[in-house]
Parts: structure tokens; sequence; C-alpha cells
């Protein structure tokens, strides 16, 4: 059927030509269409209007033509490159985004070791990180500027520049922007930790250092100014919750104990705590406190008596504080002389063993949390511990400088007493007559 129609059509426009080559050229133009083969075989044709034969008309046209088509390969290849430019950008991006969510520090790594990273491309020190982004935000405005100048040459050549495309472009840009300057924001933050972790541990190590310094300058002073291993005081100058003596023994479990030292102190309102021992359990097993404007307190098992005692007018002063387990019975001495007694003061209560003696502070825990506000501020020496009760002539004769009873559970030497914090020292001790009220 195909081929039939085919031939009918050859057969009309051999016709066709063959009649118009017969006939003179009147000016018209002809045209053939197909008809049945039951029809009229004759050509039948259908007059087009008239057409001015102008030849300048169609080489405008053809012109015409041309330029379109050249119009719309340029705008082909911009949009192509446009596309590129896009898909190029949106690598960048995702580099960046890689870099900001892998870059993290490896546990105990020093500053600037990062954790192995996936991207071959991507800097691993930060600095590099900024100097690279920098150079590619760099590399896009560069880019942008281009596209701006194609988008001028375009609009020249009459091809249009999408909008869109450009304002996705100053999106991506702005974006990168910020993305860099948090980048660079969060590398000064982390400088600034370091820097500042720096300096602490630096100051923490020289206080260190200087406190050992000290240390050793007293120890080596120790073994030459001090005329006998009890002829030494410590200093606590100021109240702070970090200076402070400790002793290095402890106590047996005791029923009952003597407690003497000589003290100097002018401190207001109150001279701190010059004696604690804590025990696991119970941080008050025996203090010597006197705080705020209420008189010299001795806490026993944290039962607290009052103790007719005043030393606070920046004279050395000799006081001891007796205490038996039987009916909590205890006496108070000042200079020698006996200034008060009481009893049920945690009675039947042993003391117990295995604490820790702290010199010049109060122990909320056994051996630290220390407060300041209960620090002791003056000088201390010859603490000396008995397990019992001493006799008034004992005391007397240890306050008047008759003679040197050292104890017989705790006593004052300078093998046994460390003092803490910059500012605590052992000194050496006047002589005791030199320390008596009234010289």
């Amino acid at each position: 059927m195909l081929s039939l129609f085919c031939g009918f059509v050859m057969f009309c426009a051999l016709g066709c030509r063959h009649q118009a080559g017969a006939q003179a050229d009147d000016g018209k133009r002809y045209i053939c269409r197909a008809v049945p083969l039951v029809g009229d075989t004759s050509c039948p044709v259908t007059l087009l209007p008239e057409i001015n034969n102008n030849g300048g008309q169609e080489e405008e046209l053809r012109n015409t033509v041309m330029q379109l088509r050249e119009t719309i390969l340029q705008q082909k290849e911009t949009i192509s490159k446009q596309l590129g430019t896009i898909n190029e950008l949106t690598t960048k991006l995702s580099l960046c985004a890689s870099t900001s969510d892998d870059r993290k520090y490896e546990k105990g790594a020093p500053w600037g070791k990062l954790k192995q990273n996936t991207m071959g491309d991507v800097p691993r020190d930060p600095y590099d990180t900024v100097e690279n982004l920098g150079k590619t935000m760099q590399g896009l405005k560069d880019r942008l500027e281009n596209l701006e100048q194609q988008q001028m040459r375009a609009n020249i050549s009459g091809a249009s520049f999408p909008s869109e495309l450009r304002d996705l472009l100053q999106r991506r840009l702005v974006e990168l922007e910020k993305q860099l300057l948090r980048k660079v924001s969060n590398l000064e933050e982390e400088k600034s930790m370091l820097s500042n972790a720096t300096a602490a541990y630096r100051l923490k190590t020289e206080s260190t250092l200087n406190a050992l310094v000290e240390r050793i300058s007293e120890l080596e002073k120790g073994g030459e100014d001090f005329k006998t291993p009890e002829q030494f005081k410590i200093s606590l100058p100021q109240r702070t919750n970090y200076l402070y003596g400790r002793i290095i023994k402890s106590l047996p479990e005791m029923y009952a104990f003597t407690l003497c030292m000589w003290i100097k102190s002018n401190a207001s309102p109150g001279i701190g705590t010059p004696f604690s021992y804590g025990v696991p359990g119970q941080a008050n097993e025996i203090v010597l406190i006197e705080w705020g404007n209420n008189p010299i307190e001795l806490l026993i098992n944290d039962k607290v008596a009052q103790l007719p005692l005043e030393v606070r007018d920046g004279r050395w002063h000799h006081i001891c504080v007796s205490w038996t387990t039987r009916d909590g019975q205890w006496e108070a001495y000042q200079d020698g002389e006996k200034q008060g007694a009481g009893d049920n003061l945690a009675a039947w209560h042993p003391i117990k063993p295995g604490g820790v003696i702290i010199l010049g502070q109060e122990q909320d825990v056994v051996g630290g949390r220390f407060d300041a506000g209960q620090a002791f501020v003056g000088e201390l020496s010859q603490v000396n511990i008995w397990d019992r009760v001493l006799k008034p002539a004992e005391i007397q004769s240890m306050a008047n400088c008759t003679s040197y009873l050292p104890g017989n559970v705790i006593s004052w030497l300078a093998s046994n007493v460390e003092v803490f914090g910059r500012g605590a020292f052992k000194r050496p001790l006047e002589m005791c007559l030199e320390r008596l009220p009234n010289t």
C-alpha cells in the first residue's frame, strides 16, 4: 500500500512538472496534492498567494535564522559552563563540610594533631585549612566576576543570563564566607583556651617548684639553726585554706589525753583552729578552735566545751587542755595556771586511732576540705600530746621554762612536722624565757 502511494505521488509530480514546463511562466506558483485513484487523474492545483520574489528579503531571513542559531548555541555553551561551575562549587562546599565535621581531636593528642582524614586533599593543620579556604573563596569570587562578565557579553549579544543561577552562586559564596568565619572563630577560641591552660599549668608548676625550693631551704636551715630538734616553730601568717602544718604520726586509741602547746596570735575576730584531729567517719574527733566572737572551744567527738582562755594579744602563751573519758572531765591551763574545768564532754567515748593531725586548719573531711574562715593565723611551737592527764606541777614547770617534757604519744620534732603552702615556714624558736608573758 505504501509503495502504491509513493508511486502515485511521483506520477503526480512528473505530470505537474511537464505541464508547468509546457505552459508559459505567468508569475504564479502551484502546488500538487494527492487525489483518489478513482477520481480525476488530472493534476488539480491550488493557487498560492503571490509572493514578491525579492532576493533581499530571503537573504535577510537567512541571516536572521543564522543569528538565532548562533545565539542558541552560545546560550547552550554558557549554561553548560554554569552547570560545571555549580558542580565545582558543590564539591568545594562538600569538602569544607567534611573538613568541619571530621576535624576532631584524638583523645590525649596535643594541639593541632587531628584524626586521620579520608579526604587526602584537605589540610590537616587548622591554619592551612583557613589559608586553603581563603584561596578557595578568592577563586570563587574570580569565577563569579567571570560569570558576570559573561552575562554582560550575553546581554550585548542579545542572549539572556539566568538570574536564578547568579543568585544561587551568590548564596553559595555567602555560605562559604560564613563557614570560613565560623572556622576562624573556633580556631581563635581553641587557641585562647590552650593559651589559658598553658599559663595556668605554668603558674602551678612554678608555684610547686618554688614551694619545693623553700621546703628544701627550710630543711637545710633547720639542720643548722635549730639548736635542738624541738627548738623550732611554724609560722602561718595568712588566713587561707592552703597554709597549714601536718604531724606525720597519728594517735593510738586513748581514754585520756593532755594536749599542750606554745601559741602566739593577734588575729581578729578569732585566732582560728590551731589544732584538729580527724578520723574516718568523724572529722572533729579532737579540735581546738576559736572563731568569730566565741571563746576558745574544745571539741571531742563533735561535742563542745567552752574554755576560759584568752590568747589574742599577740604574745606567746603556753596552754594545755586535758580530758578523760570517765565522765568526760576536762581541765584548761594558761601559762601554767588552771583557768577552768568541767565534765560531761563526750563521756565514755574513746579517742579513735589512725586519724590525721593538722595544725592551723579545721578538717571537714579527714586531711582536707579546709575553710579559710576557720584557719589559724600566728605561730605554734612544742605541740605535744600525752595519753594521760598531766599533773598541774608538770604543766607549770613547762610553762615557766623550768623543764621541757616531750609527749609520749606525739613529740615536737622537726622530723615529725611538715608545712604546706607558700608562706608557711619552720623557723628557729626564741629561748623559753623570752616567751614568758612578763618578759
